[in-house]
């Protein structure tokens, strides 16, 4: 059973922004080894659209509020794009330090109850012998 998604931003300053992530949208992380980050994420969904060729993949981050999130981020100086009316919702673009830039937006589309993980097994105890 699929158990979460592992999503990879490339970046020329793969610290600055991740620890852009970390500090402007209070992402958790843990180590995963020699200080190589692994960043937590809120729940997710996955489409698939038709293309002229295959292997080209996004990521866009979701919010309740673009709007107010863009003001919130003009504030600690974060530069994003002006939101947009896009349709399928209310779109901008953050640009993160390494100079690449992070899809935010606002859904208008229906979306899907997330997957709900299975419980861990139970653990047996032991029966001392006696």
């Amino acid at each position: 059973m699929i158990i979460g998604a592992h999503a990879i931003i490339y970046s020329k300053k793969a610290a600055a922004d991740r620890r852009f992530l970390i500090d402007v949208f209070e992402f958790p992380s843990v180590d995963a080894g020699q200080g190589w980050l692994i960043l937590g994420l809120p729940p997710a969904e996955l489409a698939v659209h038709p293309a002229d060729a295959n292997g080209a993949h996004q990521i866009y981050l979701m919010c309740d509020d673009v709007k107010a999130l863009a003001v919130t981020l003009k504030k600690r100086r974060v530069r994003c794009s002006p939101v947009r009316d896009v349709g399928w919702g209310l779109l901008t673009q953050v640009t993160l330090p390494g100079g690449g830039t992070l899809g935010v937006y606002q859904p208008r589309h229906p979306r899907p109850e997330a997957m709900r993980l299975p419980a861990p097994p139970r653990k047996r105890r032991s029966r001392k012998a006696a």
